[in-house]
């Protein structure tokens, strides 16, 4: 960029080419996110303003972003937030950023909590950014919420989101290894998770902004893509009240193999695969027996 005056609508011109030349996907998106960002507009607010000339420091801080962008940073992670499900999470490396295909997960926990006549208590695994507990925790702030994760910096997100969308603590969090910190003597009747699920092939093949940017402790499911799937289905019917529900994301092509691993344990019954909003196998749901 040189010193000449630029609008709006001129740097997102030049942005957009820019960002093509280099191989930045959905340039023009990238662009017209990271200038709203800059100067904390609405992207519409973008057009509405196509004539606003921008200051200096609004150049410099746009152009530093255009370099974190063309090392394939994601964007989420150059603006410190992802909008998902009804709010808006900050992020950062420490967290996998939340993905569209996860809102079928809040979907169908939802469907489960609305049939609770009384408050339950409810455990995610792996928490992340929190997005999904918090999701949950917002619309039903009767029930009991726990959640877990291996990473202190993850937890530390995790509380902060909390108290930004929720405005208060009610969410208990444990660092925990899955199941390793949480005591069996008071089951929950529904446990919720996203585990990492990408075997380390296809991990390797995974684009840059994922690869190179994302934590792979959040990604990574060992060589067959079920380790944590196995550990977390293994052990889950004892930390459940008979009758509880594990809700559990999976990739696309793993249905099989987790109907398989249910069936093998001979510890759950009603198992149903729900699909998301690509008609991608997505969500497996499985209730601990009620009797052995």
């Amino acid at each position: 960029m040189t010193k000449e005056q630029w609008t709006i609508k001129s740097v997102l011109s030049w942005t957009q080419t820019y960002f093509s030349e280099k191989s930045v996907e959905n340039p023009r998106l990238s662009a017209e996110l990271l200038l709203a960002d800059t100067l904390a507009l609405r992207r519409i607010d973008l057009y509405i303003q196509y004539d606003r000339p921008l200051e200096q420091q609004e150049l410099k801080s746009f152009k530093q972003k255009i370099f974190r962008r063309i090392n394939h940073e994601p964007i989420a992670y150059i603006t410190g937030s992802k909008a998902f499900w009804e709010s808006s999470f900050d992020v950062c490396p420490h967290v996998l950023i939340p993905r569209p295909d996860t809102e079928i997960l809040i979907e169908t926990a939802i469907q489960f909590l609305q049939n609770q006549s009384t408050p339950i208590r409810v455990l995610e695994l792996g928490v992340g950014s929190g997005a999904i507990i918090i999701s949950l925790a917002q619309k039903f702030p009767d029930h009991l919420f726990f959640a877990t994760d291996l990473s202190f910096q993850t937890l530390c997100v995790a509380k902060c989101n909390t108290r930004k969308i929720l405005n208060s603590d009610t969410i208990n969090f444990v660092i925990s290894d899955w199941f390793s910190g949480i005591s069996t003597n008071n089951p929950f009747q529904l446990i919720v998770s996203n585990p990492p699920y990408i075997d380390r092939q296809s991990l390797k093949k995974l684009q840059p902004d994922i690869i190179n940017h994302e934590p792979h402790m959040a990604l990574d499911g060992g060589d067959d893509g079920m380790a944590h799937i196995r550990t977390i289905i293994q052990n889950a019917s004892t930390y459940l009240v008979p009758g509880g529900s594990l809700i559990m994301e999976m990739g696309f092509d793993q249905r099989v193999g987790v109907e398989n691993l249910i069936i093998s344990t001979g510890q759950y019954d009603q198992i149903q695969c729900v699909k998301d909003y690509s008609g991608h196998d997505r969500l497996m749901i499985m209730h601990r027996k009620k009797s052995e």
